[in-house]
Parts: C-alpha cells; structure tokens; sequence
C-alpha cells in the first residue's frame, strides 16, 4: 500500500509547467479570435462585397427644358483699350496698377516734361507781353486821336498848317494800325501758349473712360514712343477695360443660326463659376461668318453684374425658347430615377459611403428629362443604381466602372 502511494508521487519539471501554461494561453487567444470571427460574420463585414452601378446626385436647372441650342465661347470686353502717349519720352511715373479702377480724365501716368514745360513759360511770357503791348498801342492811339480832332478843328480856322494836320492824320492811322497789329500778336502768343500746353498734356497720360486696369505694360525709366518702333521702347503704358461692356462671344453654327434672334433670352454660365447662372440676352448677330469655321459670331450681353465676372473668362451659352421666371432659375437637386425604391410606400436611395451602403429616405418631385427632382440628400452624393433586392443597410458594395 505504502508502494502504491509513493509510486503515485511525481515531481512535475519546470519545462512540462511552462508547456501546460503556453497551451492554456493559446487555447484563451483561439477563443477569443473565434467569438470575433462570429461577431464580424453577423455585423457583415466579413460578407462578401455586391458589385453595384453608381450615380451622382447633381442639380440640374429647368432652364434645360427649353433650352433650344447651347454654345461656348469667351467673355470679351467692347470697350478695350491700350493706353499710350502722342509724343515721346521717358516714363517718371505711373500711378496704377493691374485691377486699379479708374475714371474718365484720371491721370495714369506722366513723362518727362521739363522742355515743354519751360516752351509753355516762355509761351505765357509771351502772350503777357503781348498783351502789356496792346496796351500802349491803344494809350498812343488815344493821344494820336485827340491830337488828330483838335488839329482839325484848328485847321478849319487856319490856325495851322495842310501839313500839319496830315502829319497828324498820319499818326493816327499808324496808332490804329499798332493796335490791331498788338491784337494780332496776342492772338498769336495765346495760340502759341495753347500749343505749348497741349505738348505739355501730351506728357500726361489719362484714361479715355471709367474703366479697370488689365495690365501694366511699362515701368518708371521705359521710353515711351508712339508707335514702339525704337529699340527697348515701349508703346502702350497700360490696357483698361469698361467692365460695364462685358459680353459673351460665342460661335453659332450656320446651320442653327436660325435659331437665335436678337433680344432672345440666354443663360450664361461661367467655368470659373460653376455654381451660378447669369440672365443674359441676344445683344448682336454678328452680319458675316466665319468661312473657316462655317460659324457666325453672337454677342450675349450680362443683364446682371458681377465683379466676379473678367474678361477672356470661358462661357457657356443656352438660347432659351422664352423667359424664365423666378422659381425657374433656381436649380433642382436630381437623381437618376432607377436609383430610388420604393418599400412600404417609402422611397429611399443606396448612400455609397466607405464601400458601404446607407439606406436613406428620400422625397420625390418633378421629372426634369431624364431626371427626377428629390430632397433628403445632397449634390455630388453617389448612390446605388438598380439596387439589388439583397441589399441592405450596411452592405458591402463594391462599385463598378463604366
């Protein structure tokens, strides 16, 4: 008995004790993973993915509807300019710069000036003496006259002599004829004062009309010429643009020329912004074509302003079949209808977001081409289209090319 009991005993090495403990934490972890595993498998994420066909939430605009031709073109200021001098000369200021506004007669900038500056001084120096001139010629004419009204008088009574009183006579003429000799000469130095002036008003640049400056094309120390023949030399100091006289060109073909009229109303829309579209009208037909395109030019002119809107800014024109009223011009947010089902006179749309689906409600509205008007969701939002009758919130999709 005493043999048996002893046989019984063991002592358990350290190695079978760490085995026994490694086994029992393994045997932890595989059970854990296990009940992981199961849980994923229920919430779907490890479900296999659906392939799906996506479409975009967009706004579309009524204006579609009765849109009778679109075309494409540029924004392109009528009232264009680029703004020189007359004369000659080296460029010591200039007072804008590109975005500058400014008005009619405003001074841009200004050339050396110092000769014809020191011509007009002279020219008015000139002109004063003339007329200081004109004053002695009329005070020797007042006395020759006197002179010549007695010496009359004592002629008749013979008091003095035929040749005294002629050479009286004489003087008289001679004083007349030095005042209007002296009108003369201030006429000439005032036109001489004016021409020294306008060569001084040549040396000052200003805007021809209210306008924005575009670009500077010179700077202080260029010469400035006419026609920016010499070498270095630079024409035009700055070109502005009447901002009020903003219009889209666009080119028509010939063959849909027919359906635009003057004064027809367009929408305009803008590449730089694309989230508006400007009320416009049929301006101009331009009365050619343009053989090389088989296009003729129309001019779209804004009904609305902007300052947002340059000029050579890209545009899209649509040449409506009428006018729109206010509810019209406001954009409506559309789907492509074969993405919306109905559940328990629900309707919804498939939400892809994070290659899942989101089932959302969605109310619907009017049909707009091959578009129908919903809310409850946004623009740019992709959704599932022709969802699979398996489908379910929290799906896993995986959206297929076009």
């Amino acid at each position: 008995m005493a043999d048996q009991d002893i046989s019984r005993l063991r002592i358990e090495k350290p190695a079978q004790r760490e085995r026994k403990r490694r086994n029992k934490y393994i045997y932890w972890i595989a059970g854990v993973a296990i009940a992981v595993l199961i849980a994923l498998g229920f919430s779907g994420v490890l479900s296999t993915s659906t392939e799906v066909k996506g479409a975009t939430v967009s706004l579309t605009y009524p204006s579609q509807e009765i849109t009778l031709l679109n075309a494409s073109g540029y924004v392109a200021a009528q009232r264009k300019a680029s703004v020189a001098s007359k004369t000659t000369g080296r460029l010591i200021w200039i007072g804008v710069e590109e975005g500058s506004r400014v008005k009619e007669g405003h001074v841009i900038a200004r050339l050396e000036n110092e000769d014809v500056a020191a011509a007009r001084e002279q020219a008015d120096a000139n002109l004063k003496a003339s007329e200081k001139g004109l004053d002695q010629a009329k005070a020797e004419l007042k006395d020759a006259s006197l002179n010549f009204e007695r010496n009359k008088g004592l002629l008749a009574e013979g008091i003095i002599s035929k040749s005294e009183f002629d050479a009286s006579e004489a003087r008289h003429s001679k004083a007349r004829a030095a005042v209007e000799s002296a009108k003369a000469g201030i006429n000439s130095a005032r036109a001489a004062l004016k021409s020294a002036e306008i060569s001084v008003e040549y040396t000052l640049i200003r805007a021809p009309f209210d306008a924005v400056v575009l670009t500077k094309n010179a700077d202080i120390g260029d010469i400035i010429t006419p026609l920016g023949a010499a070498a270095n030399a630079k024409a035009a100091v700055v070109t502005i643009a009447d901002m009020d006289s903003l219009q889209v060109e666009v080119d028509v073909s010939e063959s849909n020329i027919n359906k635009v009229r003057m004064g027809q109303p367009c929408e305009i829309q803008l590449d730089s912004i694309p989230d508006m579209r400007f009320k416009g009208e049929v301006h101009m037909i331009v009365p050619t074509a343009d053989r090389s395109k088989a296009s003729v030019m129309v001019k779209i002119r804004f009904k609305e302003k902007d300052p947002r809107i340059l000029p050579e800014m890209s545009a899209k024109a649509a040449f409506l079949g009428r006018e729109l009223n206010e509810a019209e011009r406001a954009p409506r947010i559309t789907v492509d209808p074969a993405a919306i089902v109905t559940e328990d006179s629900q309707n919804h749309v498939f939400i892809i977001k994070d290659g899942t689906v989101e089932k959302t409600p969605v109310n619907i509205g009017e049909k707009m081409g091959d578009m129908v008007a919903v809310s409850g969701v946004n623009p740019g939002t992709k959704v599932v289209l022709n969802p699979p009758a398996r489908l379910k919130n929290g799906s896993r999709v995986e959206v297929l090319e076009k």
